[in-house]
């Protein structure tokens, strides 16, 4: 069955065209440094907001239209993977993501949610074999359900710790059977609402314990994909355990598995968090921990995850400056953790969010090569840092500085000069650098 019966294969044909159903900027085969766009990029479509989001808010139903949705329980899980490489095909993008209940759903008890995992796993692994899409990442969804009410692997219970664990067994076990390049947690419960009935340590070393359990099964049964966290500040519980990059890198330090883990960042949670987006990049980066990329956008104005795709060229050029000084993502990628809005509910709305996103990307790729390339900002930044390049400040960058030493310094000095940021001008040149893509300068 064909779901989207009206739309080809969408591809690129460059600035100048007007064609809804065309890349104007995204060219997966165009060399940008010293990979093509779609080697470098590494697109993901999420499974959860394109084919199972229904477009409900606090406030109201959900209005998506979606031909599959005609059909019930494992009838639609079917469908939805129908539905699913349609669209990969049609999009043409190498990797997708999902969570264990937005394939199939869940049953009365474990057992049976598995063996409906188990039908819809076997037919997604037929469709990858005739799709060049391949599995980015896996998760399990152990927040939704009331029994996560309370937290999964931080719950008080210790059987939803064990049903938890459970459920990642299985997840571990279909990323192996389907490839995945990685498995991501996120902790969508792992946290607490007061501490007048939280036992915070407890909670952690649990959490601690539960990472260990993880990986100690993934070498048990040879599943080699990165392990990645995903920090989220708040939604829903008040105080999220991994609440940003640095909190999560704060957590795998105290509980040794700084190395192997690393993060999955998405721009919504950052700025949620108070950060920017690249803000979490070059954490994660410079701590050598930058795994993953959820690609979306918050709004501005409104302070909860609308998780909107992204169309902020500043954001996608800053963001993939940091990719780029990272080498890269590795086995990871560019996930459009990311929903069309509420009253963009027609299918076509789902080719038009992604086009616009991968767009986005490719031009902030672009942009973002010209300015390592040119080092523009290694070059103000090296400019601004000179005085730890000579002297005293070289000193101290090499440990030889001592409290004795920093005072003689200190007891010669008049006056200190001061440069200018020149935050405005460097602002002017990240425009041009814009613009002069936009022209194909």
């Amino acid at each position: 069955m064909t779901y989207f019966t009206n739309i080809n294969r969408i591809q690129y044909e460059g600035p100048k065209s007007t064609n809804p159903y065309a890349f104007k900027f995204y060219n997966p085969e165009e060399k940008v440094g010293n990979q093509t766009m779609e080697e470098f990029l590494r697109f993901s479509v999420a499974y959860w907001h394109t084919f199972t989001e229904d477009l409900s808010d606090p406030f109201g139903v959900g209005t998506a239209v979606r031909s599959w949705d005609k059909y019930e329980g494992m009838d639609l899980a079917k469908a939805r993977v129908e539905a699913a490489f349609e669209f990969f095909d049609k999009m043409n993008v190498p990797y997708f993501c999902f969570h264990d209940v937005d394939i199939a759903p869940e049953g009365s008890n474990l057992r049976e949610s598995n063996q409906n995992l188990d039908t819809i796993v076997s037919m997604i692994k037929d469709y990858m074999k005739d799709s060049k899409t391949k599995l980015l990442w896996n998760t399990v969804n152990n927040f939704t359900h009331p029994r996560f009410v309370h937290g999964a692997a931080s719950s008080n219970s210790a059987d939803v710790f064990a049903y938890a664990a459970a459920k990642v067994k299985k997840g571990l076990e279909i990323g192996k059977e389907l490839g995945s390049e990685n498995y991501v947690f996120w902790g969508g419960r792992e946290g607490y609402e007061t501490l007048l009935n939280t036992d915070m340590k407890l909670e952690l070393d649990n959490l601690g314990r539960f990472f260990h359990l993880a990986v100690n099964y993934a070498d048990e049964i040879g599943y080699d994909g990165q392990f990645l966290i995903e920090p989220k500040p708040k939604e829903p519980t008040t105080h999220q355990y991994d609440f940003d990059v640095a909190s999560g890198y704060a957590f795998l330090q105290r509980y040794d598995l700084q190395d192997r883990f690393k993060f999955n960042i998405e721009a919504n949670h950052a700025t949620l968090a108070g950060h920017t987006f690249e803000h979490e990049l070059q954490y994660a980066r410079v701590n050598g921990l930058l795994g993953s990329v959820d690609a979306n956008q918050g709004h501005p104005l409104l302070g909860w995850d609308t998780d909107e795709f992204p169309t902020d060229l500043y954001a996608t050029t800053l963001a993939m400056y940091e990719i780029i000084k990272n080498g890269g993502l590795g086995h990871g990628g560019l996930n459009f953790d990311a929903k069309v809005r509420r009253g963009s509910f027609a299918p076509e709305d789902l080719f038009h969010a992604h086009i616009a996103g991968m767009d986005s990307f490719a031009v902030g790729f672009k942009v973002a090569q010209k300015l390592y390339d040119d080092r523009v900002l290694e070059e103000i930044i090296e400019e601004r840092y000179d005085s730890f390049g000579r002297g005293i400040g070289k000193e101290i960058v090499e440990g030889k500085a001592n409290f004795h030493s920093l005072e003689d310094h200190a007891l010669k000095l008049d006056a200190i000069p001061q440069k200018s940021g020149q935050l405005e001008k460097i602002k002017s040149t990240l425009n041009q650098y814009l613009l002069r893509a936009y022209a194909g300068e």
